[in-house]
């Protein structure tokens, strides 16, 4: 059977993001989702809803889809609220990251759904070293073919996504010299990658089809590319962000994203670059390892420049769809951010060599989370 396209509203847009749940003693992850879903399922949320991850330390919030940042800005300032409030009561603190500094996977315990089960059955350790938090960013478009289009063009824009969202320098308690360690455990998947050489749905099917006929996938689900056709929903998925430390942040780069979606369907601006993909190894490497600071190969021209200059002249490409988007000012944010090198890496790095204990930084990541304003007078 084919996989039927769901038509969205073009550039509407949604994100999801994985938060930790923390004791507040020394700040590790704590066994908590199951108690705090149960208590969130008390309150009511302004929007979208709070679900578990793989883990029991783990929870995804997933937005309603919006068609303006505002919206998106506002709905997700609810909710962390809602997480924030019920996870007082209970002794828990929540926050943002890529990666929490300390934990051992070794101590996770995968949350109790079919689901997480066989994918725990299926890849053993590596998913409790998925206890790794990200976001996910979902743009609306209007048929399948679109959909291919946007993933193949979106590709380029890899390294500007891991940059931007980096938050993840710490690992098992160590600075790893990365400014993302995140995407190590996503890249041990068999299943990671990018989308194969198909230029329309029909070509996707085709492809979909050969893959569930040898067993090797049974929904998209068990695709974990870092851009990847969500037909279910009718949209183009990017999977490579880091969890940002503030909702503000998280709204930022899905505004970031539905600019260049409507810049690419409104322009058609290029055809495929055949290298693309030839460069996403190294590119994703660089951003991942550099962040703002790293080299990208651009595969149109084939030249080698600095992902933070590429970022803003990005920017000022994608600017008349911006402003006519309503989400000119958190891109021109964006873009005083990139200029200054400030990112949320940064800020960890930052707090870390002020404080002197991870148990710490993650204390102040959870100030951070809830209240951006109170953590500025001590960065």
């Amino acid at each position: 059977m084919p996989l039927d396209f769901s038509r969205s509203a073009p550039l509407t847009f949604g994100v999801e993001l994985e938060l930790m749940v923390l004791n507040t003693h020394d700040f590790n992850l704590v066994r908590g989702a199951p108690d705090l879903l149960a208590r969130l399922e008390k309150v009511k949320l302004p929007g979208g809803e709070v679900k578990p991850e793989i883990t029991e330390s783990m929870i995804e919030v997933n937005s309603s889809v919006h068609s303006r940042h505002a919206e998106l800005l506002a709905e997700l300032a609810g909710i962390r609220d809602a997480i924030v409030g019920c996870a007082d009561k209970l002794n828990f603190a929540v926050a943002g990251g890529g990666t929490h500094p300390f934990h051992l996977w070794k101590e996770r315990r995968i949350y109790p759904t079919e689901r997480f089960k066989r994918v725990s059955e299926l890849y053993g350790y590596l998913a409790k070293q998925f206890t790794v938090f990200g976001q996910h960013i979902h743009i609306g478009v209007e048929s399948g073919d679109d959909a291919v289009y946007l993933t193949h063009h979106l590709a380029p824009y890899i390294p500007h996504f891991i940059a931007l969202s980096a938050s993840s320098p710490f690992s098992q308690g160590e600075d790893t010299s990365f400014e993302t360690s995140r995407l190590h455990a996503v890249s041990s998947f068999p299943l990671a990658g990018q989308l194969p050489p198909v230029a329309t749905w029909a070509e996707f099917n085709a492809y979909f089809d050969a893959m569930r006929g040898y067993g090797i996938v049974a929904s998209m689900k068990d695709f974990y590319w870092d851009i990847r056709p969500k037909p279910e929903y009718g949209t183009v998925e990017i999977r490579v962000c880091d969890t940002p430390l503030t909702v503000e942040h998280a709204a930022r780069l899905a505004a970031y994203a539905q600019a260049l979606a409507a810049w690419h369907l409104a322009e058609r601006p290029r055809q495929p670059a055949r290298d693309v993909y030839l460069v996403n190894s190294h590119n994703r490497f660089e951003a991942s390892r550099y962040g703002l600071r790293g080299e990208l190969v651009e595969p149109y021209a084939g030249v080698k420049k600095r992902i933070g200059e590429d970022i803003l002249e990005t920017l000022e490409l994608v600017a008349p769809h911006a402003r006519r988007l309503e989400c000119a000012e958190p891109l021109a944010e964006l873009a005083a951010a990139v200029r200054a090198g400030d990112t949320d890496a940064a800020w960890l790095r930052a707090r870390h060599a002020a404080r002197g204990s991870l148990a710490d930084v993650v204390r102040d990541a959870c100030a951070r989370w809830e209240n951006t304003g109170q953590l500025q007078k001590q960065a």
